[in-house]
Order: structure tokens, then sequence, then C-alpha cells
């Protein structure tokens, strides 16, 4: 899952972006309206985090820029304001949840993967095909019952593959949603990954390359 945070406050938003990342989520951190569009142009999220009070360009109006522009991307709208009136005006910019400060951040993580699950075709809580399961909120994995330790690089590819129900998934899609904006679009990083999930996940092989195309998870190769 690949995460915006648009936070003014560096702190804050340092923090979630590094708690995120440590749930198996690819996350790019914005400090102001003003980056956070910039990056909305060129990077495809499944959820924007965005603080309401934003100094200069305003959190409302980079709500309204995502529904406009990505209407498939979710929004979670942070603010310290603890009125209801906030709240009704922020989810009637279009934003998709509400979430006052202070948060406990369990609550957060919780949240916006609900979001992400929302952002894509609807997708049970818990993704399982071929004897692999995988549980997001509890960064569990298991091959046949058998316990397999992932990293979250490793983990967030078998998500996206488990999400793709067996279609094929590019070498570019998988860059997009697995590693942040810092990463090489020339390195050979996926192809690595998806050598070490295979190797991980055991025999028979259940990740399959699609020469010129991606990979697939499932059914023989």
């Amino acid at each position: 899952m690949r995460v915006l945070v648009v936070e003014d406050e560096t702190l804050l938003a340092d923090a979630v972006a590094t708690g995120l990342r440590r749930e198996a989520m690819a996350v790019d951190v914005a400090y102001d309206g003003a980056a956070g569009l910039e990056r909305l142009l060129v990077n495809d999220y499944d959820v924007v985090v965005l603080d309401r009070d934003l100094p200069g360009t305003h959190g409302d109006d980079v709500c309204r820029s995502v529904v406009a522009s990505r209407p498939a991307t979710r929004v979670l709208m942070l603010t310290a304001a603890a009125d209801v009136t906030d709240r009704v005006d922020g989810l009637g910019l279009g934003a998709d949840d509400y979430l006052g400060k202070p948060f406990a951040f369990a609550e957060l993580v919780a949240r916006v993967r609900a979001l992400g699950r929302r952002s894509r075709e609807a997708a049970p809580p818990v993704l399982s095909r071929d004897g692999v399961v995988l549980d997001p909120a509890r960064l569990e994995v298991t091959r046949d019952g058998r316990p397999v330790r992932l990293g979250r690089k490793e983990f967030g590819v078998l998500e996206e593959l488990l999400r793709a129900d067996g279609a094929v998934v590019s070498a570019e899609r998988l860059l997009e949603k697995v590693w942040d904006e810092h990463a090489d679009p020339f390195t050979n990083v996926v192809r690595v990954t998806v050598m070490t999930l295979r190797r991980k996940l055991g025999d028979p092989p259940i990740v399959h390359t699609v020469v010129s195309a991606g990979y697939r998870l499932g059914g023989a190769a």
C-alpha cells in the first residue's frame, strides 16, 4: 500500500511515516500543501493522511484536488479541532474519514488499512490464495499453515500479488506500490525481492515470473 502523509508538524509527520513503514506500507511525506499536491501529480497513492490546518495551501484545497483528480485515492483528514462542525465540513469536502488530534497510532493504522481496502476493488481483510494466507493487520503470513517470516518489502510485494488474485503484476506496479519516491526506477530491487520472497515461501514455487510482463502468484509456471 502506498501512503502520502501531508503534515506541517515535522516531528508528527516523520513519526507517522516511520510507524506506517513498520506496518509494511510505502510512505512519502510532504510538509506543506503545495509539496503534497506536487507528489500527487506524479505518484499513485492508495491513501492520503492529510492535516486539515496546513499553512499556505490549505488542507481543504488539497482534499478538493485529490477528490477531483484521484477519485480512487482515499483521504484521512487529521485536525486538532474537536468541533463536530469541523468534522462535518471536512467530510463534506470529500474526505473519506476524519481523525482528531491527539490520536492513538493503532487507530490511525486501522483506519488507513480500512481506507486502503476501499481504494481498490473489494478485498477481504485477510488475503489468501493457493495455501498462502496474509493478514495485513497482524503482519502475519502462512503457507499451508506454516508461518513464513518476511521482511517489510517482501510482505508488501506478496500483498500486491495476492490482491491481484492471479493476474500478472508488473515490476513497475510493484515498485510504485511497495517502495517510496526515493526508489530508483532503474534498480533491480523488485527482482531481488521477488527472488527472496519465492525462496522464503518454499517449494513448490508459487510466485512465477511472466517474461516481459511481471509476476503472478498461484497455479503452474
